[in-house]
Order: structure tokens, then sequence, then C-alpha cells
């Protein structure tokens, strides 16, 4: 009977050894998957921070552009602005200009004019006659 109670014990450890292995297998496994969620949210967690980055680098820029695209017009404004002020100072130095020259006009005229009569005048053809004499 020893055989048989030697061979029911061999059974027995070995029984209970497959049963320690297989336990440990699945905790290896177990361990083996809580340390895959872990890479996976420090990889997610990773990929959320370089995506924050990214969006924040974005939005830096869009803001500089916007600041940019805000001076350029307002650049824009002052020079149509500082142009239309030119033009309008140009229209009244023409205008000016040409009342100055009418006015040089009319008195060189009428300078002319006396210049004309006086001459005339001492010429004996003009100037004080009355109509009665000719």
């Amino acid at each position: 009977m020893a055989s048989h109670d030697q061979s029911y014990k061999a059974g027995e450890a070995k029984g209970q050894a497959q049963e320690k292995t297989g336990n440990m297998m699945e905790k290896g496994r177990e361990k083996g998957e809580a340390m895959k969620e872990k890479a996976n949210a420090v990889k997610d967690k990773a990929w959320e921070s370089a995506e924050g980055a990214r969006e924040r680098a974005q939005e830096s820029k869009n803001g500089t552009g916007g600041y940019l695209k805000k001076k350029n017009e307002e650049a824009k404004d002052k020079s149509s602005e500082t142009a239309q002020a030119a033009q309008e100072m140009g229209k009244e130095t023409v205008e000016a200009g040409k009342e100055k020259t009418g006015g040089i006009l009319q008195s060189t005229g009428e300078q002319v004019k006396k210049a004309a009569d006086a001459v005339k005048s001492s010429l004996g053809m003009g100037g004080g006659r009355d109509d009665t004499n000719n």
C-alpha cells in the first residue's frame, strides 16, 4: 500500500504545484494587465499634454497673427487718413493759389488799362476827351 499511498501523495503534490503555478501565472497576467493599463494611461496623459501644448502654440500663433493684422489695419487707416488730409490740403492750396493768381491777374489787367489810358492821353488819343470834338 505504500506505493499506492506514495502515488497518491505524489499526485496530490503535483496538483498543488499546478494550482500554485496557475495562481502565479494568473497573478503575473493581472500584474501585466495592470502595467499595460498604467502604460496606456501614461501614454494618454503624454498625448493630452502634447495636444494641449500644440493647441496653446496654435492659439499663441493666432493671437500674434491677430495682433499683427490689427496693427496692419491701423497703419492702413492712418495712412489713408494722412493721404486724405494731404489731398484736402493740396486742394485748399490750389484754391488759394487760384484766388491769388486771379487777384494778381485782375490787378495787372487794371494796371495795363491805366497805362494804356495814360499813353492814349499823352498822345492825345483818348483819356479825358469828350465826344463832341470829333
